[in-house]
């Protein structure tokens, strides 16, 4: 009597052995000369369950070891619309894809949702060692007869649902990869790098949730996504949310001029720049243009005259006085509203600390000072905070009802961060936002606006204040369903 096909895990891989009858599966199997077995990827692991199960091969399926679990959400809350919708758009995808959802609209809720719907062992990954810890107290607080855990930051725990930071997944994915049937990627666009994307090629999970506020990256591999999580299932943007679970918002765009001797020196700067681009038959309009321009400047003279004059042009559009004086004007027509401000670079945030008396967060900052400004902001102690990239992912931020982009990069992710700081309803009645965009006119800081604003952001309002001069069935909890609460929002998604 032949014997039958075993699949089983080893690090990251499958095996098939002995090779079974039919041909459909050979479409995921390679020949391993080492073992004398086939081999398939982990990531194809329910698409080979399927093809076996239609052409009625019988095997035994000893690579799994995911199972169902029983959970009692303590949560007794309503889903917003989008977020019913969310789940059903991501349930009638077969359980994966990648939901696209603004900053602060729920997207830790709806993976809550996923996670009831499924009730399998799960796996959360998280960006950074402060969502983690988010995820943790909301998930021990969803379902606190869970056995729920973390890896990372000295924590290595193997429990049924474990939440781990990228880092911490990516170093165990090879044993990681079939302890868990649902895998949860917060903020995906990370996934796609050549490091992290392990997690999901050597996860034989059948459910697949993403999560993030804009996929697209810079060098165009969120289009991996489709294979690491699945295709984008929903998608809603700010506007859409606004008035509805997040607040209603302005976006006012205030462009400064440059004094005489700011614009005369900008210009030659740029003049300097310029000539040893077209010397070189440089583009700087892309990514590559860009890394072409950093490679061959190194390589003269003139090129590292070029690179410095490029930066301190920068330097002069990103932090002109005008800008200061904006600044204060803002600050004082908005008191004692809380207020975030941002800007790009470390120099321009210790500046504002200095001259406003503004309480400054950087990665400089240590863990537990941030900790305690955030908590005196949240308290209502401090107004407004100032701040680089720090506070753009992956960082708790209390509400706050007025932004302020002082300077930024190009980057529509980082936008739509920004201004997700200040969407929270929270506890406010008929809270609106305002976001002020503040660029330095004729200068690259125009285009760099355009590039973050991309062709989904409405035209700039007029300023409002005056410049100064299912594959594999598992057994389902019948466990009542939760999701966010419409008053108040709890959690920095």
């Amino acid at each position: 009597m032949p014997r039958l096909p075993k699949l089983t895990f080893e690090r990251g891989t499958l095996t098939l052995h002995p090779p079974p009858r039919g041909r459909g599966w050979i479409d995921y199997a390679v020949w391993d000369d080492r073992v004398e077995k086939f081999r398939v990827p982990a990531i194809s692991y329910p698409f080979l369950i399927k093809c076996l199960q239609e052409e009625k091969v019988d095997f035994l399926d000893e690579a799994k070891i995911f199972h169902p679990l029983k959970l009692v959400s303590r949560l007794e809350m309503s889903p917003y619309v989008h977020q019913q919708e969310a789940l059903s758009a991501w349930e009638n995808g077969g359980n994966r894809g990648v939901v696209v959802l603004p900053t602060a609209s729920g997207k830790t809720y709806l993976a809550q949702l996923a996670i009831e719907a499924i009730a399998c062992s799960t796996l959360v990954v998280v960006p950074t060692l402060d969502l983690m810890h988010q995820w943790y107290a909301h998930l021990v607080a969803a379902f606190p007869e869970a056995d729920i855990g973390l890896l990372g930051g000295g924590s290595r725990d193997k429990t049924s649902i474990l939440v781990a930071t990228y880092d911490s997944a990516t170093l165990q994915a090879e044993t990681l990869g079939n302890r868990y049937g649902l895998l949860v990627f917060d903020e995906c666009h990370h996934l796609p790098t050549d490091f992290y994307r392990v997690i999901a090629e050597y996860a034989i999970a059948p459910y697949r949730l993403g999560l993030t506020a804009t996929p697209d990256r810079s060098d165009g591999r969120h289009s991996d996504l489709n294979h690491l999580i699945g295709p984008t299932v929903y998608h809603r943007t700010p506007e859409q949310l606004a008035g509805v679970a997040l607040a209603d918002h302005d976006i006012v765009q205030i462009k400064v001029k440059l004094s005489e001797p700011e614009r005369d020196r900008y210009q030659e700067l740029i003049k300097v720049r310029n000539d040893f681009l077209k010397n070189q038959n440089i583009r700087l309009g892309s990514l590559e243009g860009w890394k072409q321009f950093v490679m061959v400047s190194g390589r003269s003279a003139s090129g590292r005259r070029a690179m410095l004059a490029h930066r301190q042009a920068k330097e002069i559009a990103l932090c002109t006085d005008g800008k200061l004086r904006i600044l204060a004007d803002i600050i004082s027509q908005n008191h004692p509203e809380r207020t975030l401000i941002f800007t790009v670079d470390n120099t321009t945030v210790y500046r504002i600390s200095q001259d406003f008396l503004i309480p400054a967060i950087t990665h400089q900052t240590p863990v537990k000072e941030r900790h305690q400004i955030l908590d005196k902001f949240r308290q209502g102690e401090y107004r407004t905070l100032v701040a680089s990239h720090v506070l753009n992912e992956g960082v708790d931020v209390p509400d706050a009802k007025i932004a302020i982009i002082l300077s930024g990069t190009g980057s529509e992710r980082e936008y739509i961060q920004r201004l997700g700081r200040v969407l929270r309803k929270g506890s406010q009645t008929g809270k609106r936002a305002v976001l002020y965009e503040v660029i330095t006119e004729n200068t690259s800081e125009e285009q760099t606006s355009q590039r973050r604003r991309g062709h989904k952001q409405p035209p700039p309002q007029k300023p409002k204040i005056s410049p100064p001069t299912g594959l594999y069935d598992l057994e389902r909890s019948l466990s009542p369903k939760a999701a966010e609460s419409s008053e108040k929002w709890d959690i920095d998604n």
